[in-house]
């Protein structure tokens, strides 16, 4: 009998494990572009700004279409840029939409390493699919701090802070 009352318990623990709370996929919405400018560095490193578009994996690791600088110059070429990212400890408000994670991002090329780290906020809307929310990025916004070293470039000391705003049919990007 002890066994039996044993066996059930682990059971109903189970049940009840599978019957937690939600989890979330955010993309970006079809034909988005995210711009970002970077504030501050110096000589080369200066005015940095980029275009980018991709959508997010499962497991919030960024798979990229489209990357490109806006204003290239010796820190790196004008093709040939190696762009990875992702969003980890995403945290989704089910009834407001409200998204915020920590964002990462790295662009390699021409030898040289740029890196954005920060915080991405943003609000989406979805459907409830099973346990998963699907939901779709109505707006979002990515700030923090960049750096960039390598063979050619090296950023010292320099205010330099970043903006990476999300751009849909119903958001204009800010001019760069």
């Amino acid at each position: 009998m002890k066994q039996v009352a044993i066996a059930i318990l682990l059971v109903v623990s189970l049940m009840l494990n599978g019957c937690g709370g939600s989890s979330a996929q955010v993309q970006a919405a079809s034909g988005a572009i995210w711009q970002a400018q970077l504030n501050g560095g110096s000589g080369s490193v200066s005015g940095l700004s980029f275009i980018t578009t991709f959508t997010l994996n499962s497991d919030y690791t960024m798979n990229f279409s489209n990357f490109q600088f806006l204003n290239q110059g010796t820190c790196f070429p004008v093709e040939g840029e190696d762009p990875t990212g992702a969003l980890t400890n995403v945290q989704v408000t089910q009834n407001t939409g409200a998204v915020i994670a920590n964002f990462s991002f790295t662009v390699q090329g021409g030898g040289n390493t740029l890196v954005l780290t920060g915080t991405l906020t943003g609000t989406e809307t979805g459907t409830e699919v099973g346990t998963t929310n699907t939901g779709t990025f109505t707006s979002a916004v990515a700030t923090g701090t960049w750096t960039v070293s390598g063979s050619t470039c090296n950023l010292t000391a320099a205010e330099t802070s970043f903006t990476m705003t999300l751009c849909t049919s119903s958001t204009v990007c800010p001019a760069s």
